[in-house]
């Protein structure tokens, strides 16, 4: 039965914020400020070192009361929105900082990638800087040695081996320092998002590495924003926010959780003031929002797999005109995804008002994007309502929204992982036996 190889018991991490300092200072508060500097700045140091009540405003808890357990060999990852406490929490189980409260037993030796070139000295070159993380891990320089040619090659480094570090560029760096943490036999490795910095083949290897490694009996600790990773790699996560433990369960479990509790208001734009809507006085836009199935409101955290709603909202303020909706969709690059438009030919009707003079008043448009056809990543729709035959605009409101896709691994048997373009429908495919060949 494998034993316990990391044990977090009430940890909690508080830091003090910044606050604003003072304006402009004349001639006169300079000399006053340099005469009482000396007391000014032994309070301000006490200060540092303690943490009083009526002070709890200028300080934030970044984690607070986490309690977990990881078994040898086991695979976890750690997901969240930005600012949950992950980042924080590494550098508690890495011993970089110490709890504020609560305590950490860790069995074995920690390797971790926290961010670029954690651990390296600038000055030293890659070939001394992969002796001196050795050393820190507690190894000895025969066995850094022979290790020394496979960190390399996998680093893909071998011409800059002897180059200082500071001259790399940060892939190289990532490169590097994954090569180090992952080859030189740490029984616990933790590892941040930093590993997106990486191009995608190295990205693959990283993770081709990562698996083998919690194969072979080892311990791994995964922070990535992800869903993908996470479920293919991780037999378990826990989520984090604002510091806090929320789930701890199967990875699948946990990241369905994630994604559909995640909504924001990014999912979801309101004009509350008819006056500053979008549009004219044929009408103006109310709203703009991104639905999926089983999420409970807005959302802009939506599954790679299931069916997403865009819906606009607006009012009709002219009565008896034929009104057109119409949506396009965009890469956060400017890429041009798909335009559909509730019109003859473009799209498949079910609307009681389609191609009909309308009555003034509010309306709903929704449009169905189909599940399994956008790829991972983040999209914005630009809402558009136009007066028909005529095509002309009532309102253009460009990127109104945004929302995230992303895999979370239901189809990962035959359909998963990293795939290019910005769409990856399932398309019908067919084969033909033609025969032995004559040739």
């Amino acid at each position: 039965m494998a034993g316990i190889a990391i044990n977090t018991n009430n940890i909690s991490k508080r830091y003090r914020i910044g606050t604003i300092e003072g304006g402009y200072k004349t001639f006169r508060d300079a000399i006053t400020e340099t005469i009482t500097a000396p007391l000014r700045n032994f309070r301000k140091l006490r200060s540092l070192t303690q943490f009083r009540e009526e002070s709890e405003d200028s300080a934030i808890w970044a984690v607070k009361d986490v309690s977990f357990k990881v078994s040898e060999g086991e695979v976890m990852g750690i997901i969240g929105r930005n600012g949950a406490g992950k980042t924080t929490l590494l550098k508690l189980l890495s011993r970089i900082t110490e709890p504020t409260a609560g305590f950490i037993e860790i069995q074995g030796r920690v390797s971790s990638l926290l961010e670029v070139g954690t651990g390296f000295h600038p000055e030293l070159t890659g070939r001394e800087n992969i002796f001196l993380n050795g050393t820190i891990l507690g190894m000895r320089k025969r066995d850094i040695e022979k290790k020394f040619d496979e960190i390399v090659a996998f680093a893909e480094v071998e011409k800059f081996v002897d180059t200082p570090v500071k001259r790399f560029s940060t892939g190289m760096q990532v490169r590097l320092a994954f090569a180090v943490a992952a080859h030189l036999e740490p029984e616990i490795l933790l590892v941040d998002e930093v590993l997106a910095v990486g191009d995608l083949g190295f990205q693959k290897k990283c993770l081709g590495k990562m698996k083998s490694f919690g194969e072979g009996g080892r311990t791994v600790l995964i922070v990535s924003h992800n869903m993908a990773q996470i479920v293919n790699l991780c037999n378990r996560a826990i989520l984090l926010d604002a510091g806090e433990l929320v789930m701890d369960g199967p990875a699948s479990d946990v990241v369905d959780y994630y994604v559909a509790t995640s909504g924001s208001s990014i999912g979801e734009v309101i004009w509350p003031e008819m006056d500053n809507a979008p549009g004219n006085e044929i009408g103006r836009l109310i709203a703009v929002r991104i639905f999926q199935e089983n999420v409970n409101g807005p959302t802009a955290e939506v599954d790679i797999s299931k069916d997403i709603i865009v819906e606009i909202e607006y009012n009709n303020l002219q009565e008896g005109v034929w009104l057109c909706s119409s949506i396009i969709l965009k890469t956060v690059t400017g890429i041009e995804v798909l335009c559909c438009a509730n019109a003859k030919g473009q799209s498949t009707i079910d609307d009681p008002w389609y191609e009909r003079p309308r009555p003034i008043g509010m309306y709903k448009a929704r449009c169905c994007i189909p599940g399994n056809l956008l790829n991972e990543g983040r999209y914005s729709v630009t809402a558009i309502l136009a007066i028909m035959p005529s095509n002309r605009p009532v309102f253009h409101e460009n990127e109104v929204v945004q929302f995230d896709v992303h895999d979370t691994g239901v189809m990962r048997q035959h359909y998963y992982g990293d795939w290019p373009g910005v769409v990856r429908p399932q398309l019908l495919w067919k084969t033909d036996y033609l025969g032995q060949s004559q040739m």
